[in-house]
């Protein structure tokens, strides 16, 4: 695998990182590393607070991985890539921690359905959104009820539709998606290790019975997504998804 998962702990607060070559996009070994890694970290009693971030000065997260999405031929195979997503979102999600979420660039498909599911997201002004999937021939099915859940399902609706249309980072900060909007990354970190130190001497059980609130009325999601992902392992088969995706990577 080419990509990486990394973690890093100083004085309660852990910052989970990953990492692609290609504009971190996101294989289903590394989705399936993230999950894990999230849940193992928010499990830990030397852990009070989590930041998840990529690495990188390029994209925070191009989402799916196009090599690995063309490659699929069965339905199987499709739904258990696309169940990596679910993974990753019901493990944040799940996750008895607080998480912050970096996003110091642009964010495509999957990558907004993981800003989605932080808890408070940071992002620079170089953060603009995509839910490109229609115009590859699926569809943001498993991100989308986190997605929706942030911005509501005007604002979903509206990046699904027009898929190949960037939202500006103050777009996403008007509808929930960024908690704040910083011009710089200097800016943005600075303000992330301020909330993070404070998060760090709050209550944990406090913060516990607060994102179980946040999260109330998502308790079917340990179904829904996988739901959701086997639409979409159904869909990459068609010779439509096949031929869009190879166009895209050709650009």
């Amino acid at each position: 695998m080419e990509g990486k998962v990394s973690v890093a702990i100083k004085d309660t607060v852990a910052t989970v990182s990953f990492f692609h070559p290609q504009s971190n996009s996101l294989p289903g070994e590394l989705l399936r590393l993230l999950a894990k890694t999230l849940e193992e970290t928010g499990q830990r009693s030397d852990v009070n607070v989590i930041i998840l971030m990529s690495e990188g000065d390029k994209a925070f997260c191009a989402g799916a991985s196009f090599d690995e999405l063309v490659a699929i031929h069965d339905e199987a195979t499709g739904d258990h890539f696309f169940s990596g997503f679910a993974l990753v979102i019901n493990a944040m999600r799940q996750c008895p921690k607080l998480i912050i979420g970096r996003v110091h660039n642009k964010a495509v498909g999957g990558g907004v359905g993981i800003a989605a599911s932080v808890d408070f997201c940071f992002a620079t002004s170089k953060s603009s959104v995509k839910l490109s999937e229609l115009a590859v021939g699926i569809g943001p099915f498993v991100v989308g009820p986190a997605v929706q859940r942030k911005v509501g399902l005007s604002a979903m609706s509206q990046m699904a539709i027009d898929a190949t249309q960037w939202q500006s980072a103050l777009w996403a900060k008007e509808k929930g998606l960024f908690a704040e909007v910083h011009e710089t990354v200097e800016e943005m970190d600075s303000a992330i290790e301020i909330l993070a130190n404070k998060l760090a001497k709050s209550n944990p059980e406090a913060m516990l019975d607060l994102k179980k609130i946040f999260w109330e009325g998502t308790e079917n999601w340990n179904t829904l997504l996988f739901d959701r992902a086997k639409i979409s392992g159904r869909l990459v088969l068609s010779d439509f998804t096949k031929n869009a995706i190879n166009q895209f990577k050709g650009k």
